[in-house]
């Protein structure tokens, strides 16, 4: 894909979501922090829940530790693998306020210190609770490069630095967001919705469906 195709696929993909975001549901970086840990290999509506629940009752990293793991775990234990992510949240709590004061870092080595937090999960949070234009890649984020040769690779930070590379400025913010949703929603990964694809067109997959 040349980078006029580029272009006019962002320009396309903001078009139809002019403001986008992620669907965790957040009022502070720490709270993002905890929904993204949560989200790994669970959906957003399944976090949504848990933490709509967790939020009003523990909201800081002190608040969360006199949780305890018991009572974390009856907020969370609705969500996969809650057992490693009781542990690895209380660490991190522990963490934040031992290094950071309670808050959370805008580093991004420091953000991949704490338990449960990797490259893709510090790049949401630069991202989403500080701006910063980073691109976060996920299984949607790396089925959309590969397919539409956005940015195809082999591995996530191959595809990450490919799309760090390929789009413009202008659309590096919010690229993360469009390419989730439009992974999410469109270009699914069983049957994606081609007919429906504001991309159609500029799309390189072979395979294109006729009817969702």
């Amino acid at each position: 894909m040349d980078s006029s195709q580029v272009r006019q696929l962002f320009t396309r993909l903001q078009a139809a979501r002019p403001k986008p975001t992620t669907e965790l549901r957040y009022l502070s970086p720490f709270e993002l922090l905890i929904a993204v840990i949560l989200s790994a290999q669970s959906t957003d509506k399944k976090v949504n829940e848990a933490t709509a629940r967790l939020f009003q009752v523990a909201n800081t990293p002190q608040a969360l530790l006199d949780l305890g793991e018991a009572g974390l775990k009856d907020f969370i234990r609705t969500i996969g693998l809650y057992n490693t992510k009781t542990a690895n949240i209380l660490k991190t709590c522990a963490l934040l306020i031992e290094r950071h004061g309670g808050e959370v870092p805008r580093d991004r080595a420091a953000l991949e210190a704490l338990p449960g937090v990797g490259r893709k999960t510090a790049n949401v949070i630069l991202n989403t609770a500080f701006g910063e234009p980073t691109i976060a890649v996920d299984t949607h984020i790396f089925r959309v490069a590969n397919r539409t040769g956005l940015a195809p690779g082999r591995t996530v930070r191959e595809v990450e630095e490919g799309l760090l590379a390929a789009t413009p400025d202008e659309f590096r913010q919010d690229a993360h967001h469009w390419l989730i949703l439009h992974g999410r929603y469109v270009c699914t990964a069983r049957q994606p919705r081609c007919p429906d694809c504001p991309i159609r067109d500029l799309c390189e997959y072979p395979d294109k469906s006729e009817v969702n």
